[in-house]
């Protein structure tokens, strides 16, 4: 329904997606012009940072576009019109997801993968023919654990209505700090994104690996293949936690 009302207006969905292309390739052109001063970043190459940002954005890009109206959550607890959600036969989950679905975000994730396509021109992967796979399996495994964030953040805003942007500061904060090699952070921050909120296995992880490159953290190697195992986990997490919130929900009478 979403996209029939959208696509009504061509030329508006087009120069929306085109504002959210250019919004979020902003952010790559603020990593080329550092380029235009350094060779290396870290030991990274522009390439190799690329390939983060691409991995990143295209993981960010699709959970956006799937789960990305988890945000407007506290504003349906604040006017009561959660309660409609509630009385649909329909789970809540997929019905929030729907809601306003906003086809014209897939300006960022075209964005990320141009990014991710250019990159990969650029860099010689590890790994061999299961280098592909690898790369695939880490950006469909970032997505998940965005997503798991964006239900999460949902949840949280049946106690705390306001708290769309303590969301946003893990995933779209997150994204930001994720397309930038681990070395340029502290360890106690990169140790926080590993195994408090494991941001880190979005994409530096496996693509460390496909690098040829040791972590900070000096891990064991298996860890670097763990990010469906904790894209898993963080999806069951995000469920219970989306379960709580809906049964904590007290309705307005509405």
């Amino acid at each position: 329904m979403w996209v029939r009302s959208t696509m009504v207006y061509r030329a508006s969905f087009a120069m929306l997606a085109l504002g959210s292309f250019a919004t979020s390739a902003l952010d790559f052109v603020a990593i080329m012009i550092m380029f235009s001063h350094v060779e290396v970043l870290a030991g990274f190459t522009l390439h190799e940072v690329a390939l983060l940002y691409g991995t990143c954005a295209a993981s960010l890009g699709l959970a956006d576009l799937l789960l990305g109206s988890f945000d407007r959550v506290g504003t349906r607890v604040r006017d009561g019109t959660m309660d409609t959600i509630l009385v649909r036969p329909v789970p809540a989950l997929a019905q929030v997801a729907a809601d306003r679905f906003a086809l014209r975000r897939l300006g960022r994730l075209v964005q990320g993968v141009l990014v991710l396509g250019w990159a990969l021109s650029g860099v010689r992967l590890e790994g061999g023919p299961w280098a592909p796979l690898l790369l695939a399996v880490t950006v469909l495994s970032g997505t998940a654990v965005f997503g798991a964030v964006f239900v999460l953040g949902g949840a949280f805003q049946f106690v705390a209505q306001d708290a769309a942007e303590v969301q946003n500061s893990f995933t779209y904060g997150g994204a930001t700090m994720l397309q930038y090699p681990p070395a340029v952070f502290a360890k106690d921050l990169v140790r926080g994104v590993t195994f408090v909120i494991p941001l880190a296995f979005v994409n530096w992880m496996p693509v460390l690996r496909l690098l040829g490159r040791d972590d900070p953290l000096r891990l064991p190697g298996w860890v670097d293949f763990a990010g469906p195992a904790v894209a898993a986990g963080c999806c069951v997490l995000a469920g219970l936690a989306w379960r709580a919130g809906l049964r904590a929900y007290r309705s307005t009478g509405s």
